[in-house]
């Protein structure tokens, strides 16, 4: 096979660069932050809408000034939340109240109108809506708003002429000039809402992959997931992986340049360039350096010693559980040796369960562990996407227990999954002996930071 021309590993990387761009950035404008990459998906949009909809069953929409790339859904418990820059605080249920009630006016708004007139107009929608809303003369519920409407400038639908949105919060009276796109207005909300009922229909008819079935679902999850364990996944979706996972990967390192880890528990594309994620694990701050610092102690300390492999006979575990009381143990620890001497943020460590909440947070969101739900012992009770109840000894094509979360008490906690294992701070290998009559393994580096 002759190799590709120069010709043809620029445009394959003009084209990677476009899609990487749009996949972590589904809106982007001439204007904006990534507008220098905007003409190449222009450039590429026939291309790049055709891969998108073979793909991952997503649209794409390019026009003169912006492109959006029309994601779906996931399913209950998989969303990407969106967050205040300045802060990184998630935004609360108020905040995409006020997101979502400021969309339904400025999609036929005049082209200019105050700051003033617009929350007006969104104090009226809410009440045409049946949405109670606060006296957004409240400082808390004035800085609400203002996010909602920065996060309306970020995305280009309100551009401030004079003045900023964030008089809203600032003054009782502040005051500004905005300029609205409206078309960009209406490209913002990507899901079915004429068909929905109600907000857990639209999320459930959103994920839906439609003709694709489990082919597009399970390459949604993998690219929009730090990791895709095995019992995430429904029979089918388990089956048509373990067909294609090799070129399921091959492809992906081709179109966006991410490579894939395959493992027995389950598959992560890993970026190289660490640009395709809105999460980084080890990262910066407080909260971060806990995480990182309390799943390696996790790890540590409930990783099985043998656990053998699915492939010859032995149990698949996804998962193991964390006893009661072992997490706000270690996080004292860490504490005590690491967060006096680091710079940890003072009000965190003076709010010890708050602090835990925010690693878990971030462990959860890594897919690095899970909550347990209490079961009973018909089986109900079990988290969604968990499957039914299953004996002892199941292997990889059946792996509703793989979690070790067979619990019949009433209590609920926590497990560690086994994608936990990439953050041990050493790696424990079973070399082969003279007679045991298995293949040898490969040494690997005792001492393996990430």
């Amino acid at each position: 096979m002759p190799l590709p021309s120069a010709y043809d590993v620029a445009l394959a990387a003009e084209r990677r660069a476009a899609a990487r761009l749009l996949l972590a950035h589904p809106l982007v404008t001439s204007t904006g932050p990534h507008g220098d990459t905007f003409p190449l998906i222009r450039r590429h949009a026939d291309w790049l809408a055709q891969r998108f909809q073979q793909v991952f069953g997503y649209r794409l929409l390019v026009e003169a000034s912006y492109a959006r790339l029309f994601k779906a859904g996931l399913g209950p418990g998989s969303g990407h939340r969106l967050q205040r820059p300045s802060t990184g605080t998630p935004f609360t249920p108020r905040t995409y109240a006020y997101l979502a009630l400021a969309l339904s006016v400025l999609v036929t708004a005049p082209e200019q109108l105050l700051l003033s007139q617009l929350v007006a107009d969104l104090r009226a929608a809410a009440v045409d809506a049946g949405i109670e809303i606060d006296d957004t003369g409240r400082q808390s519920e004035r800085r609400t708003l203002a996010a909602a409407l920065r996060q309306l400038v970020d995305w280009g639908v309100l551009v401030e002429t004079e003045g900023h949105v964030s008089a809203v919060a600032e003054e009782r009276d502040g005051e500004a000039l905005l300029t609205v796109d409206r078309e960009i207005a209406r490209a913002i909300v990507a899901g079915p809402l004429a068909q929905s009922r109600d907000g857990a229909d639209l999320v459930r008819r959103a994920a839906d992959p439609g003709f694709g079935g489990p082919r597009t679902y399970v390459r949604r999850r993998l690219v929009e997931t730090p990791v895709v364990h095995l019992d995430d996944l429904t029979e089918a979706e388990r089956e048509w992986l373990r067909t294609r996972q090799r070129r399921e990967s091959q492809a992906f390192s081709e179109l966006l340049g991410l490579e894939a880890e395959i493992r027995a528990e389950g598959i992560a594309l890993v970026d190289p360039d660490d640009e395709l994620t809105d999460l980084h694990l080890p990262g910066t701050g407080t909260v971060a350096q806990a995480a990182l610092l309390l799943v390696e102690r996790l790890v540590d300390r409930l990783r099985p010693e043998d656990p053998g492999h699915p492939a010859v006979g032995g149990r698949l575990i996804i998962g193991v559980p964390v006893p009661d009381g072992l997490l706000p143990e270690l996080l004292d620890e860490l504490i005590e040796e690491y967060g006096r001497r680091s710079n940890w943020q003072r009000g965190l460590l003076d709010d010890r369960d708050g602090l835990l909440a925010a690693v878990l947070d971030v462990l959860v969101r890594m897919r690095l562990m899970a909550p347990i739900a209490p079961v009973r012992a018909d089986g109900h009770g079990l988290p969604e996407g968990y499957g039914e109840a299953a004996p002892e000894g199941r292997s990889v094509t059946g792996v509703s227990a793989a979690r070790g979360q067979d619990r019949t008490d009433s209590t609920s906690g926590w497990v560690l999954l086994a994608a936990a294992a990439r953050f041990a701070t050493t790696v424990a290998v079973k070399r082969r002996t003279e007679d045991d009559g298995t293949p040898g393994t490969p040494e690997q580096p005792k001492e393996q930071h990430r």
